[in-house]
């Protein structure tokens, strides 16, 4: 499967090198995500995850303005029932699973605000590397109901439960440099720099073993949410999978030869 080109609609998406590019392309609505959107979005990464081709996905946005506002709260607001609400939290926690789940290394490139459901999509990615006006929340006590699409979980894992009770029971806007220091944030660069450092990181991907990279996240995630032992279990079996690859001969190899490795993700 390769990714699909898409040249309009709420997501663009575009292959360049060994980098898919997801660009969130509602910009009259500061990106904020309804069902197209993140139905749209979910068939990006699902494509960009199988594409062999694609060694890493970089999401970012058309406007210096936002990453994203976060939900579309036209749509969420039209759901006239439980079930509805239900309905359209399960839309977004798919999504953002989709991203969390990616075997590749998913890069958000931050300018502007990242609110609500758009800082739980940067959440559900590898890395965040912010523009240094860029800003990140939880606002939604604000409305008076809560994150719906694993902000109370990802945030408080990434950031440590003190501080993410700070910013989902205050619904305060965390800056750049407060996000970097708290370690929301990967790193923090100027202004309109976002996408050309998440660009320079998705690159670096371009020369890694597919398959390691693969199974080195499969077992930070499933470590996070285990009992130590677990966890260290999980590693060994994924040591083992990982050096009965052919990547991990041709690593061994050139090691030994004293030449650059060439993977080929078998």
């Amino acid at each position: 499967m390769t990714l699909t080109e898409r040249h309009d609609g709420p997501v663009l998406s575009r292959v360049e090198g060994a980098t898919a590019f997801l660009t969130l392309n509602r910009p009259d609505r500061l990106n904020a995500l309804d069902e197209e959107t993140l139905a749209t979005l979910e068939t990006c990464i699902h494509e960009a995850g199988l594409d062999p081709d694609v060694r890493a996905i970089v999401i970012a946005s058309g406007t210096p303005r936002a990453f994203s506002a976060g939900a579309d709260l036209k749509w969420l607001g039209a759901a006239s029932s439980a079930a509805e609400v239900a309905s359209r939290a399960h839309r977004g926690h798919q999504t953002m699973n989709a991203v969390a789940d990616c075997p590749k290394p998913t890069i958000a490139a931050i300018e502007g605000v990242a609110f609500g459901g758009g800082c739980e999509l940067a959440l559900a990615c590898d890395y965040r590397i912010a523009g240094d006006t860029a800003r990140f929340g939880q606002p939604e006590i604000k409305l008076g109901i809560i994150p719906g699409w694993g902000g109370t979980q990802r945030l408080t894992r990434l950031i440590g439960p003190s501080r993410a009770t700070d910013m989902i029971l205050t619904g305060r806007p965390v800056h750049a440099e407060e996000a970097f220091r708290i370690g929301l944030a990967n790193s923090v660069v100027g202004a309109g720099e976002a996408l050309a450092a998440a660009t320079s990181l998705a690159d670096s991907f371009s020369s890694a073993a597919p398959l390691a990279v693969k199974i080195a996240k499969a077992t930070i995630q499933r470590g996070i949410s285990v009992p130590l032992a677990d966890g260290l279990a999980t590693e060994i079996d994924g040591f083992v999978s990982s050096f009965a690859t052919n990547d991990a001969r041709e690593g061994v190899t050139a090691f030994l030869e004293k030449r650059p490795p060439t993977f080929s993700g078998h």
